[in-house]
């Protein structure tokens, strides 16, 4: 990707504490909330934003247009985008695109999920499903199992293929979901705060391969939002420029996917390495620079692969990364400061816009219990099956 070509600031940001199925409001009203959140923590009003950029996944055709206009009637311009788990970055790809560019000013990328419990399933049995290549490769490498919920398989069988590599211990990935509890205690926000031992984790009932129940992300629901605009609108209107976009990119997947013979490249490794790779590049920085990482940990062995995928660590280096604390507090880089998609919850439209929150609360200092130290420079990562990667790089201005 090039260089940006004008900057492009996050103004405002929202979230409402994630909750299980069942115990949340419609998502109208969630998203509604969100929204307005973004709108009052920039100190701008509806009317000045020009476009609306609304993902999720489970849900009819234009609920952005229900959920946004709880918020104002404008007759802005409002795109509905469902890029699986990274539906919430790809809306705030797309609204950084729209001001970067100069097509519009300011922006708002909203984000919801109202989910039902249970494992992720498809919506309709009529017609092909998308994910049917990425099944086949999975069932052609792995096997399958009817018993055991298909992205547990997807992403235990990464796992799979990591231990093999490497010889790695099960209890490594089990580390991960320690960490991402640890963490999630000091958020208000999040669904899961209570915090568990390595043997509650280990312990717990298996799932997939190398992954027991803790060890997977839980159905929420919620919201986020984010409202992104130009230095010059942010001036015209007093508002808060202490946090740019440097670099961001979008991948979806290529041939490596299918003919690697590797689950890890299935859900989405050579997607993550690509992003990471255009994102360095253009912003002049590397992995070395980053203080605060927010990445999409659904399964605890994603987590671990992603370590690697976003060179945090080197190739065959994240258990000795995870062993030696170098993924949280006090270590190198602090990973998933909010608890993650694992402990704040995975509400799929939501997920990139609550990873978006939290890297400005933290690059502006207001992360409270979780703020790490001196924070200046964080990346996002927002995968989605399907598949599609965004891979977002923020600085203190």
């Amino acid at each position: 990707m090039s260089k940006m070509q004008r900057p492009v600031h996050v103004v405002g940001v929202g979230m409402i504490p994630f909750a299980k199925p069942g115990a949340s409001d419609p998502y109208t009203v969630m998203g509604a909330r969100a929204a307005k959140l973004a709108l009052d923590d920039a100190g701008i009003d509806y009317d000045k934003v020009q476009q609306a950029y609304v993902g999720y996944v489970y849900g009819d055709s234009t609920a952005g247009q229900a959920a946004i206009y709880g918020v104002g009637l404008t007759g802005i311009p409002v795109f509905n985008l469902n890029n699986n788990c990274s539906s919430g970055s790809s809306a705030l790809f797309l609204a950084r695109q729209a001001v970067e560019s100069g097509q519009v000013e300011c922006a708002i990328a909203l984000g919801f999920e109202q989910m039902v419990p249970g494992a992720l399933k498809g919506a309709y049995d009529d017609r092909p499903s998308p994910m049917a290549r990425f099944i086949e490769s999975m069932t052609e490498h792995q096997g399958w199992q009817p018993d055991a919920p298909r992205a547990a398989q997807f992403f235990g069988g990464a796992g799979l293929d990591y231990m093999k590599e490497y010889g790695i211990r099960p209890d490594t990935f089990g580390r991960i979901s320690v960490k991402a509890r640890q963490h999630a205690a000091r958020n208000p926000l999040a669904v899961f705060r209570q915090t568990l031992t390595l043997d509650e984790v280990m312990n717990a009932p298996v799932v997939f391969g190398p992954l027991t129940r803790y060890q997977c992300c839980p159905p929420t629901c919620g919201a986020a939002a984010a409202i992104v605009c130009s230095a010059e609108f942010a001036k015209k209107h007093g508002l808060d420029t202490s946090v740019v976009i440097a670099a961001q990119a979008m991948t979806t997947d290529t041939p490596s996917t299918f003919e690697s013979n590797d689950m890890r490249k299935v859900v989405g490794y050579d997607m993550t390495a690509a992003a990471a790779r255009q994102v360095y590049e253009a912003a002049g920085i590397g992995p070395e620079d980053l203080d605060v990482v927010e990445l999409h940990d659904c399964f605890s062995a994603n987590e671990l692969i992603t370590y690697e995928g976003l060179r945090l660590t080197p190739e065959g280096t994240a258990e000795k990364f995870i062993v030696d604390g170098d993924n949280t507090y006090g270590g190198r880089i602090v990973t998933n400061p909010s608890g993650g998609l694992l402990s704040k919850g995975h509400p799929l439209g939501a997920t990139g816009l609550a990873q978006c929150a939290e890297l400005v609360w933290q690059l502006r200092g207001q992360a409270d219990q979780r703020q790490v130290e001196g924070a200046r420079v964080a990346l996002q990562h927002n995968l989605g099956l399907g598949g599609a990667c965004v891979v977002t790089l923020y600085k203190a201005a």
